[in-house]
């Protein structure tokens, strides 16, 4: 009995050490692995669990959650590095058809870790029953084939697709469809093209998984009676002028559809049909001009009864050589005087033929820049100016000339000395 009192007697003195020595305790972990408050860093999907294989569940909500998490660091390091497993999820076993807003749940594989807060908390659900149904495929034409031309029958890789989806959704669906474009077609088309399902008022109705999702459609395209495609040929007459030639001769468009109420007439065509002749005497330029075809008695364009034909000229290209061509001073300060070595120099220039042949004095100098010269002797290069935009200067000799500029001007010489 003594000994039970002594027990009792230093059991709060116990108590308070045992306390103190967990504190101690705590303290020392804690500031070793401190705990930390953070986002989750991978993203979540909230998950549907329990879900009847016979329904289907849709929201219009982010299923994607957002977590803040405290830990220790180490276990922070666990989380980031080693991805344990954290899971959302709401729970929908034995749920009919309907809409619901259900608790957010979340499930992490790691300890020790407190959830600070997550977002959502809750998901509104519609559940509808999963329903499944198997429709023709119809082809929608849009726009109309080139003039002269029949769109046939067209047909499809697969006839038929099989919708699948929440039942209110596929009930509403009316029709499927592919579309294909038509317009100004010459030949057959064959497209790979996107399923469609359409209400009764041919609006796209979404939310459906549609199998096959794409179907390859073949759209014969054929040539009437009577019509034809046939290239234009452009032919000229005449030369263009002397020192230039003809680069390009083009004709827009290529080709042109034709027709005659004898099938024969077009039949027999040699797959061509010749311009008016264009006129190309003395040109030196670029031409673009309209003309008439010259047609086959009996036989018509279809549409614009002239074509555009676009004629290229361009200048035979050339070079001359000027010789002794004197150089020039330029900016060089009143006081001073400058004598050159050598005094004059050798000019090669290309350019258009016409041009060339046609260049006159002063059209071209060669200058030496003495701007801020101060007396000395100099090596310096001498620019060539020519006044003619299309000329380029080739080459200058020679390519430095030795400058000796001088205080004072230059005594004339006397005539004849």
């Amino acid at each position: 009995m003594k000994l039970f009192n002594q027990f009792f007697k230093y059991l709060p003195t116990f108590l308070l050490s045992l306390a103190l020595a967990i504190a101690v305790w705590v303290s020392a972990v804690t500031a070793n692995d401190p705990i930390e408050v953070r986002t989750y860093p991978y993203p979540i999907t909230i998950e549907y669990v329990g879900l009847d294989p016979a329904m289907i569940a849709n929201t219009q909500e982010s299923r994607s959650l957002t977590l803040r998490l405290s830990a220790p660091r180490s276990v922070w390091e666990k989380l980031t590095q080693e991805q344990v497993s954290v899971r959302a999820f709401i729970y929908l076993s034995g749920l009919s058809s309907g809409q619901y807003t259900l608790p957010v749940q979340v499930q992490i594989d790691k300890a020790p870790v407190r959830i600070v807060s997550y977002s959502p908390q809750t998901l509104s659900i519609q559940l509808d029953e999963l329903a499944t149904e198997t429709l023709p495929i119809g082809v929608v034409q849009r726009g109309e084939p080139a003039i002269g031309y029949d769109a046939g029958i067209p047909s499809l890789s697969v006839d038929r697709a099989t919708i699948s989806g929440p039942k209110s959704v596929v009930e509403r669906v009316k029709t499927l469809r592919v579309v294909i474009d038509l317009n100004k077609a010459v030949e057959t088309i064959t497209r790979n093209l996107a399923v469609q399902a359409v209400d009764e008022n041919g609006l796209l109705v979404s939310n459906l998984t549609i199998s096959p999702a794409e179907i390859t459609v073949v759209q014969p395209i054929s040539q009437r009676g009577g019509y034809r495609n046939v290239v234009v040929k452009v032919v000229t007459t005449g030369q263009v002028a002397s020192g230039y030639r003809l680069t390009s001769l083009t004709v827009s468009p290529p080709a042109v559809t034709v027709f005659a109420s004898n099938p024969t007439l077009v039949e027999n065509l040699p797959g061509y049909v010749e311009t008016n002749p264009v006129d190309l005497n003395g040109i030196t330029d670029d031409l673009e001009v309209r003309v008439a075809l010259n047609l086959p008695e009996g036989i018509t364009v279809v549409g614009d009864q002239t074509v555009s034909v676009i004629v290229g000229v361009s200048a035979i290209e050339g070079s001359v050589t000027l010789s002794d061509l004197p150089i020039e001073v330029i900016n060089l300060n009143p006081e001073f005087s400058a004598q050159l070595a050598p005094k004059t120099a050798t000019i090669i220039l290309s350019g258009p033929l016409p041009t060339l042949d046609n260049l006159k004095p002063g059209e071209v100098r060669v200058v030496v820049d003495l701007e801020g010269v101060t007396p000395g002797t100099y090596k310096l290069v001498p620019r060539v100016e020519v006044l003619v935009e299309s000329l380029r200067v080739e080459s200058i000799l020679p390519n430095s000339i030795e400058v000796i500029v001088t205080k004072g001007t230059p005594t004339p010489r006397p005539p004849g000395r």
